[in-house]
């Protein structure tokens, strides 16, 4: 049905409707980036620390790779409705959902980064007396950060784009204008989510722009 409500005027409406309601959209955004950034900074404080340990120690593959296929494998909306017998209808149920969701690409990217260090390299700075604390800062996450970041920026992608499901929960975001049809028209449809795709795009170049800049350069050959 929505789809044969479009006509050839329908992102001109949509992009009428942004320049219109600049103020809503501007709320609303704000509301969308504080739950991503609130689910993808927890996820990072779960999964960040853990996949570097594994990684380093060279364990858990399994539960690695478990966390993965079942984190994408759950339906966000199953989550959320898990998250309402405990948190309740509200901005937290879905954070948790999208935390759940961000989890699984942090922690098999840094896992895969760390372990996936040369072994020599490794063994040279063990050599050199480096204790592997320093080891694992100093020598094994700067080689392995493209990787982690890799993780990090396929984690807030989804975590961005499955936050417009907030508004079916209470949890508020661009997602209040996109199901509700009936109050904003199709072109308020369009126009919030051609908002949420340019976030996930600015999110995507953004944390590509940190790789390339926190990225080892390789040494100029002589």
């Amino acid at each position: 049905m929505l789809a044969e409500s479009f006509t050839p005027g329908t992102f001109i409406d949509a992009f009428r409707f942004i320049g219109d309601n600049h103020h809503l959209l501007l709320t609303k955004t704000g509301e969308h980036l504080e739950l991503s950034a609130v689910a993808l900074g927890i996820a990072l404080v779960l999964a960040f620390p853990l996949g570097l340990w594994l990684g380093h120690r060279h364990r858990g593959l399994f539960l690695a790779l478990s966390v993965s296929s079942v984190g994408r494998a759950l339906p966000s909306l199953v989550l959320i409705a898990f998250g309402l017998t405990i948190f309740g209808i509200g901005f937290w149920n879905t954070a948790a959902a999208l935390v759940v969701l961000a989890i699984p690409s942090i922690l098999t990217n840094t896992y895969f980064a760390i372990a996936g260090v040369d072994r020599d390299v490794v063994e040279a700075a063990r050599g050199m007396g480096l204790t592997e604390r320093q080891i694992l800062f100093t020598v094994e996450l700067p080689l392995g950060l493209p990787l982690v970041m890799a993780g990090i920026r396929i984690a807030a992608i989804f975590v961005i784009a499955t936050a417009t499901i907030a508004a079916i929960a209470g949890g508020g975001g661009l997602g209040e204008i996109i199901v509700n049809q009936a109050s904003y028209g199709l072109s308020g449809v369009i126009g919030a989510s051609l908002c949420v795709s340019a976030l996930t795009l600015a999110a995507a170049w953004l944390l590509a722009l940190v790789t390339r800049l926190t990225s080892p350069r390789p040494e100029p050959k002589a």
